[in-house]
């Protein structure tokens, strides 16, 4: 018996909290073979320069990418394959990127291959459904390539496809970093530019905009929060602009005085804060299916980090997160199974999932941040063997 496919309820609620299960990567820049590993609502990625943590982050936002039709341009921006795969195409012949969702009941798997052009080619591209309660054996289809895309870049209108894409489309990494004067989050935005934040919070002021007019509980959960590391924050002001209402910035008034100004008069680390906790705190059905951070903590003082823990605790009941970090302060906030740690070994980046069991004497007399300083935890700079090639 096989799987009706095109009954979409078949295969599953594409609004599942925790719908990524495991991964397994092979051949993407730092990282050589990682088998089947598991993730949780909360994925904490730590390790030293160099280890790898970001480039387990940039894996989803590559297959974003690929979802998206411009598997391509992520090849030519990063400066074609050999800047891809695992120390190049001589060293690397083939990509392979395998994700698993709802107890392996949806997966699909995707093999990429360098071509003569430096590009980066689909020859294997595969999706499955397996509900081992009713049938006895998995169903799998094989996708075509869309010419030098993948084939899942094809829209479709049900089936295991559908249900993969729909997770896909909904896979975002973040990056608030840039906080100078150029700032995407200090521009000048279209007003209607708001059905979801941008990846670099381009369009923050329309975004909150449409929060405070359609979604008041959480424009106040974010107002409220940013006024907990900011004090002197009273309130945003957000309103078209008078000479051209089809465009906003981002304003702010200050407490005690009727007095209001822009975006750029924040603090980097403020203006920061304000991008995550307005991505944490959004309505259910606007956030991501997976929220990619990588290194939020940047310009954060201590006590907006741990309220930055807050949220991502308090956004991973209805999300899943995956963060690199430097910040000890940050583990302090997390379950060790929370925690992942990278380490180069033979040239390769590996990734290991704590246990609390393992570390429970350490925990009576110290924080999950104190061990890792004491490189109790691993992840930490150390001599890598030779590569082995």
């Amino acid at each position: 018996m096989t799987a009706n496919l095109g009954d979409a309820t078949d295969l599953g609620d594409s609004n599942d909290p925790q719908p990524l299960e495991q991964v397994t990567v092979a051949g993407f820049k730092s990282i050589g073979p990682v088998q089947s590993l598991q993730m949780r609502r909360v994925n904490i990625v730590i390790g030293a320069n160099g280890s790898g943590k970001s480039n387990l982050v940039k894996v989803f936002a590559f297959l974003e990418a690929i979802r998206a039709g411009r598997l391509q341009e992520y090849v030519a921006r990063a400066g074609g394959a050999d800047r891809i795969l695992h120390f190049g195409a001589k060293t690397t012949d083939e990509l392979i990127i395998d994700v698993s969702f709802r107890s392996d009941t949806n997966r699909y798997e995707l093999g990429l291959v360098p071509d003569d052009t430096g590009r980066l080619v689909p020859v294997r591209e595969v999706v499955h459904f397996w509900d081992k309660a009713k049938y006895e054996r998995s169903y799998s289809e094989a996708l075509f390539p869309a010419g030098v895309e993948a084939g899942i870049s094809r829209d479709v209108p049900a089936g295991i496809s559908s249900w993969i894409q729909a997770r896909l489309d909904r896979w975002k990494l973040y990056h608030f970093h840039d906080t100078g004067p150029r700032s995407p989050l200090v521009k000048t935005c279209a007003l209607h530019d708001n059905e979801f934040l941008r990846a670099d919070g381009a369009n923050l002021a329309a975004f909150l905009y449409l929060l405070r007019e359609k979604y008041e509980e959480s424009y106040g959960l974010i107002r409220r929060s940013v006024r907990l590391v900011a004090p002197f924050f009273k309130d945003f002001v957000l309103r078209p602009m008078p000479f051209n209402e089809n465009m906003i910035r981002l304003e702010w008034s200050h407490v005690g005085t009727d007095a209001y100004f822009d975006a750029s008069s924040l603090s980097d680390g403020t203006l920061r804060f304000i991008a995550l906790a307005t991505l944490l705190l959004q309505p259910s059905r606007m956030l991501p299916s997976v929220v990619l951070l990588d290194e939020p903590e940047l310009g954060l003082h201590p006590y907006a980090i741990t309220m930055l823990c807050s949220l991502v605790k308090s956004g991973a009941v209805r999300t899943q997160v995956v963060i690199a970090t430097q910040s000890p302060l940050m583990l302090d906030h997390f379950d060790p199974e929370d925690l992942l740690v990278a380490e180069r070994r033979e040239g390769a980046s590996t990734f290991t999932r704590l246990d609390s069991g393992d570390l429970e004497a350490w925990l009576e007399d110290y924080s999950l941040g104190q061990l890792w300083e004491k490189n109790e935890l691993g992840g930490r700079p150390s001599t890598e063997n030779a590569v082995t090639r």
